[in-house]
């Protein structure tokens, strides 16, 4: 059996077709990794209390998205915090609490490595072209770039992907404290916490890089592959 992997997505006012209409909204690319790594995707909108359908999937991927709510972390929005959806963090806040408690492995990618670390007691730079260090530092607003990050030895990402690598770059938002998770990777140029990792679970990783539009399916292979242990 594939194991299934539940992915979040979000909703938006979006145009298909000859409609125009209120979605629920996922790149496929996340849906083609997920096949292409063994595993069989459920989409998850933010609903509500969703953590009922926990026990229909065997592995857990936070979507990258907008920004999380600042007063999750304890601050105010700034100019460029603009897009931002409580309702939502409250749903993927739900689903990462049970999934975690349930033993059910966890992805977080871009905002969700973010969501992570602010449920862990981090923080989140709320601009980084505003943020001293790490002006420029990668592409955002739809534009991608590309830099190298290196990996901490030991960890579960240097596992999978060794210690040194090149991701892409899509977020204006950076972790600026990882809370009580153990930070496994940084930017070279800059020192950006690019990867996240819980160690008291089976598995708990985040990365703020896109891995399933770089072809880092290595990453999604290791979550399918531990969700065949649920």
């Amino acid at each position: 059996m594939r194991p299934v992997i539940g992915v979040t997505c979000f909703m938006r006012n979006a145009n298909y077709g000859n409609w125009k209409r209120h979605a629920a909204i996922l790149p496929s690319a996340y849906v083609s990794i997920i096949n292409e790594a063994g595993g069989t995707p459920l989409i998850i909108p933010p609903s509500g209390d969703m953590t009922g359908i926990l026990s229909l999937i065997d592995g857990l991927v936070i979507s990258g998205g907008p920004d999380l709510c600042p007063e999750n972390y304890g601050q105010k929005p700034e100019s460029m915090t603009i897009e931002y959806y409580p309702d939502q963090d409250r749903t993927e806040m739900g689903l990462v609490n049970a999934a975690i408690d349930m033993d059910i492995p966890v992805f977080g990618v871009c905002r969700g490595m973010q969501l992570l670390s602010v449920m862990h007691g981090g923080s989140i730079f709320q601009h980084l072209d505003t943020t001293p260090g790490h002006e420029g530092h990668g592409g955002f607003d739809g534009v991608e770039s590309k830099h190298d990050v290196i990996a901490e030895k030991g960890s579960k990402l240097a596992e999978i992907m060794g210690n040194s690598f090149t991701v892409n770059s899509t977020h204006h938002q950076g972790v600026s404290d990882a809370g009580s998770l153990r930070i496994t990777a940084k930017a070279t140029h800059d020192g950006l916490i690019e990867a996240v990792e819980r160690t008291d679970v089976r598995f708990c990783l985040g990365v703020q890089w896109h891995p399933e539009r770089i072809g880092h399916v290595g990453l999604y292979r290791a979550l399918v592959e531990a969700a065949r242990g649920s």
